[in-house]
């Protein structure tokens, strides 16, 4: 029998029940791909706004932070690469730093979300590409520094993603990733789980429309290996002198790894 909507205009348990089952065998690894690509296209329009509501403004910080740990500074005219860089926010906000004389290139493969973007930076600054962070297409040891924010835990395949940006990356740059993970305190991690858990989906559905893409990102994370797992990976990926920092309580963290 085929599913119906009830008067109240809410969408059909099934369908939504479909879709959360879809969103938490993404979030082990299966069918991964497919489904950060669509969700990510289909909320594209209320991305930056729950972003910033959800973490209440604090998001802005964590990135002016993550900017300063990638030391752009040192080559202030390169060419840089924000990964999964979504609606270029973080390329957008390094291109308006005084003294960045450089160029950013956009990566993302949901190719609506870089288009959202447009109009937060020139293109001769700053431009969009449509790429899977699998398959980058720039040449090797070609870009001056890389950041990807709240993106690295949504690639199918995390390792092949870490090499992937160390083999663009020229020799002596740096690879800056900032992404959420697990407070390790008892009693923080209680009111996280209760708010990322709950809070963040209700909102996260009711302002998107989108039946588990807020379903998904506590998923995500919770599969996503801790800060010291994931230094652990990019240092067999063959970054050096990696380091690591929390943020928030341990609500974020961001790790730094030179080529």
């Amino acid at each position: 029998m085929a599913s119906t909507t009830d008067v109240s205009g809410s969408p059909p348990v099934a369908g939504r029940g479909q879709e959360l089952t879809r969103a938490a065998q993404a979030a082990h690894g299966e069918g991964k791909r497919d489904y950060v690509q669509q969700m990510f296209s289909d909320i594209a329009p209320r991305y930056d706004l729950l972003n910033h509501v959800l973490s209440l403004n604090i998001d802005k910080r964590w990135r002016v932070k993550a900017l300063r740990a990638l030391e752009w500074t040192a080559r202030p005219a390169g060419t840089f690469l924000d990964l999964c860089a979504g609606t270029l926010d973080v390329g957008a906000l390094l291109v308006r730093q005084s003294g960045f004389s450089g160029f950013v290139a956009g990566a993302d493969f949901a190719v609506p979300m870089l288009k959202h973007g447009n109009g937060k930076a020139p293109r001769s600054r700053l431009a969009p590409v449509g790429a899977d962070a699998l398959q980058l297409p720039f040449a090797d040891a070609s870009l001056d520094g890389a950041i990807v924010a709240f993106g690295i835990r949504n690639v199918a395949d995390l390792d092949a993603g870490l090499r992937e940006v160390r083999r663009v990356l020229r020799p002596g740059t740096r690879f800056v990733i900032l992404e959420f993970s697990t407070p390790p305190w008892a009693l923080v991690r209680a009111g996280y789980h209760a708010y990322f858990h709950h809070v963040l989906p209700f909102v996260g559905r009711l302002v998107s429309g989108h039946r588990s893409a807020y379903t998904y990102l506590p998923m995500s994370v919770a599969q996503f290996p801790t800060e010291e797992a994931l230094a652990d990976r990019m240092r067999q990926a063959g970054f050096r002198t990696v380091t690591w920092e929390r943020l928030t309580l341990g609500i974020a963290a961001i790790h730094v790894g030179t080529v």
